[in-house]
């Protein structure tokens, strides 16, 4: 079992061949009552896990978005895309297993962004991150990532999982930038400055 803190640094992952970290969210009707605030609910907020897989500091893959098994071996997968944070658990996932990804990736990078055009953090609530050590098919949380709520960002590097040597480490980030909307390559970047 793994803990993780942004304080204490990348933490090994020894063990843990499995990793999966989900974002959820709910949707919130912002400062609008009545027949608004229900649509706003209803429609709800489109925020997009994303998963950059580097080699040094050169993105090759990615997994989110519409691409769910970027490596094409099930390596790193992604679980789909949620479209409006209704429902319980989180809503949408990435999962990592280690042993898999290609040795070329020296890194990946974990990005939740409101991506599309008219989604926003502050059409949503109650945003927050979890990384599960899910060896064994029973994923166990190890950490709770909560973005600020004050942020006017759109975009949040979330985590970074690093190969040293045979092993990987994962060590939080937790910072919040702004990514233009609708812009893959946009997206990349941040990731590769996180």
């Amino acid at each position: 079992m793994i803990t993780l803190t942004k304080e204490d640094g990348p933490a090994d992952l020894d063990g843990v061949t499995h990793l999966s970290i989900g974002v959820s969210w709910d949707p919130t009707a912002g400062s609008s009552g009545g027949v608004l605030g229900k649509l706003r609910r209803k429609t709800g907020t489109d925020l997009d896990l994303i998963a950059v897989a580097m080699q040094g500091a050169d993105p090759v893959r990615l997994a989110g978005l519409d691409s769910l098994d970027p490596m094409g071996n099930g390596s790193l997968v992604h679980s789909g895309d949620n479209q409006t944070g209704h429902g319980d658990g989180d809503d949408e996932t990435v999962t990592v297993e280690f042993a898999r990804i290609p040795a070329n990736i020296t890194s990946i990078v974990f990005v939740a962004a409101a991506y599309k055009k008219g989604s926003s953090f502050q059409k949503a609530r109650n945003i927050s991150f979890k990384v599960y050590d899910a060896t064994g098919g029973n994923p166990q949380q190890v950490a709770d990532i909560w973005p600020s709520l004050l942020t006017q960002d759109n975009g949040c590097a979330v985590a970074k999982a690093l190969r040293v040597g045979g092993s990987w480490k994962l060590e939080v980030i937790n910072v919040t930038g702004k990514v233009k909307q609708g812009d893959e390559h946009a997206l990349m970047r941040f990731a590769v400055s996180k």
